[in-house]
């Protein structure tokens, strides 16, 4: 019962931090100067003030700002997240194509980046201040340094140019006339190199933090009780002070989800992969206002969502937690 009413109060600050994001990235977008009558304006091959204006009054955007936030707040209710006059496309249907793209290169990252990063941080607090863990820290250090899409590109270079193993874009084979097993293994041949580039970044600061976390632990009394039982070193380390170590890694993963959904603008449009990262890269240069507020909204519920599994997932490995 208690738990229950731990995931209902913790579901309950949802609608408020939501609606909270909402006002602020409306906020932010019209302080910028351009909008979509102006795209519109130039896409057509430009037109005088009175056809903008024009634009203007059919889009909403000549009504105070005040009104259009109004306006805005009572379609988010019914989850109505407007229209895309420059894509000439409801905004959720826009979304919703990409979604699944954005979803999957970002999960295939962050369990990949969350599993070697564990490992390498138990095997590097393991061997404390031996040549491994020295190795591990530089190498760990050297892809936390390395700017994201300078090592797409040379990924590219290396392994579609030079080796030729992986696509060096997009997310399949167009007009590949594949089954299904095939069809998989070709997403998946695709997602190798934009997963490993999003990821890389993660699994340099996981290693870190697992490190540290692994060798507070290894103070603790209970790590001393099991030693003197004549407990194996490897099963000390990777069962009794590895699961007392995880909560610092869960942490940061439900931290990190917005910033990764920040990376893969970059990696999405490095490898043209179909996501929101680059719909996203899309809409802000065409000033897309419509479009870059519901892409905002998606994420913000995204990233709220993800903060509430790992907080009851910290309640699963540490009942303390769940109270």
């Amino acid at each position: 019962m208690q738990r229950f009413l731990s995931v209902a109060r913790r579901m309950g600050q949802i609608v408020p931090s939501v609606l909270g994001i909402a006002v602020l990235n409306f906020a932010l977008l019209h302080m910028a100067p351009g909008d979509a009558a102006d795209i519109v304006a130039a896409q057509s091959g430009g037109g005088d003030e009175g056809y903008v204006d024009e634009l203007r009054r059919s889009f909403g955007l000549d009504r105070p700002l005040y009104e259009q936030f109004f306006i805005y707040l009572g379609k988010l209710l019914t989850f109505d997240l407007g229209f895309s006059h420059v894509q000439q496309r409801p905004v959720l249907d826009l979304i919703l194509e990409r979604i699944p793209a954005t979803v999957l290169l970002m999960l295939t990252a962050i369990v990949v980046a969350t599993l070697l990063g564990m490992v390498f941080g138990m095997i590097a607090a393991m061997r404390h201040r031996k040549w491994l863990d020295g190795v591990i820290s530089v190498i760990a250090l050297l892809a936390y340094a390395t700017p994201q899409f300078w090592l797409g590109l040379m990924l590219v270079v290396l392994f579609s140019v030079m080796l030729g193993i992986f696509p060096s874009g997009g997310m399949m084979t167009i007009d590949a006339d594949l089954p299904w097993h095939l069809h998989v293994l070709d997403i998946a041949s695709h997602l190798v190199l934009p997963s490993v580039t999003l990821g890389l970044f993660y699994v340099a600061l996981y290693t870190r933090l697992m490190r540290a976390s692994m060798l507070e632990v290894f103070t603790f009394d209970f790590i001393t009780t099991a030693r003197a039982k004549g407990v194996s070193e490897t099963r000390v380390g990777f069962i009794h002070a590895a699961a007392n170590a995880l909560l610092p890694v869960l942490t940061m993963v439900g931290v990190q989800i917005g910033h990764m959904l920040g990376g893969s603008i970059l990696v999405e449009t490095v490898f043209g992969w179909p996501g929101l990262g680059r719909l996203l890269f899309d809409a802000l240069q065409q000033r897309d206002l419509n479009l870059l507020l519901g892409i905002l909204f998606i994420s913000s519920i995204l990233v709220v969502v993800v903060n509430l599994a790992v907080d009851m997932l910290y309640g699963v490995l540490d009942p303390r937690m769940a109270k």
